[in-house]
Parts: C-alpha cells; sequence; structure tokens
C-alpha cells in the first residue's frame, strides 16, 4: 500500500473513532481530504499522547478560540470517547481564567445546547 493511501486510511479510522461517525464532506473536498490526512492520520496517530488526551487539547484549543461550530464537534467527540459532561463543563470553567469569563460563558452555553440535544434525541429514541 502506498504511503499517502495508508495516511488517509488512518485518518479516517481515527476520524471515526473520535467522532464516532464518517467524515462528512463540505464544500471543500481539498480542505477535508487535508484535515483527514494530515491532522487525523498524521498528528492524532502519533505517539506519548491518548487519544483522550488529543481531545482534551483540542476541546480547550476550539473553547478559547470561540469557534462554536467546532466546539459543539469536539463536545461530541469528547462525549464520544468517554468523557463526562462533569468533566467537560470543568474544563470550560477552568478556561474562564486562561481566556476570560466570555469565553467560559459562550463554551458553557454551547456544551449546555449540545448537551440538551442529545438528551432530546435519547428521549426521543426511547419514545420509538
Amino acid at each position: 500500500m502506498n504511503q499517502p493511501l495508508a495516511r488517509h486510511e488512518r485518518g479516517e479510522a481515527m476520524f471515526k473513532h473520535v467522532f464516532g461517525r464518517e467524515p462528512r464532506p463540505g464544500s471543500y473536498p481539498d480542505f477535508l481530504q487535508l484535515t483527514i490526512d494530515h491532522l487525523f492520520g498524521e498528528i492524532w496517530t502519533r505517539p506519548h499522547l491518548s487519544v483522550e488526551d488529543r481531545e482534551l487539547i483540542a476541546l480547550t484549543a476550539v473553547t478559547l478560540a470561540r469557534t462554536d461550530w467546532e466546539l459543539r464537534g469536539h463536545i461530541g467527540a469528547a462525549l464520544n470517547l468517554g468523557m463526562p459532561r462533569e468533566k467537560i463543563v470543568e474544563i470550560i470553567i477552568q478556561l474562564a481564567y486562561y481566556g476570560g469569563w466570555p469565553v467560559a460563558n459562550n463554551g458553557l452555553r454551547i456544551a449546555q445546547e449540545v448537551f440538551a440535544e442529545l438528551d432530546t434525541s435519547t428521549d426521543t429514541d426511547h419514545d420509538q
């Protein structure tokens, strides 16, 4: 197997492990390929940090950057990897001291929305 293909396959597998789903093609397929091949195929598969450690770092970074779309995705990924909701909330609370109260307030709002969406989805699944 050639190296770029192997890297892409590693990246797709890691993405699916982290997010619990296949990558979704967006408006920019070249950017998605870079994300899968490089970020998930090379960076997330490096030694010395666990996938959970890398998710904690990513969750912190997107919270501090106030990138709501990515924060939603990484809260979902953290939950998918088994991180308890309380830990996610605690991480965001601590970030108030490093990124400011508005950063934490925004992160907590997004977390609350994601948790509510999951609870509603779970309630709907049980009703069927």
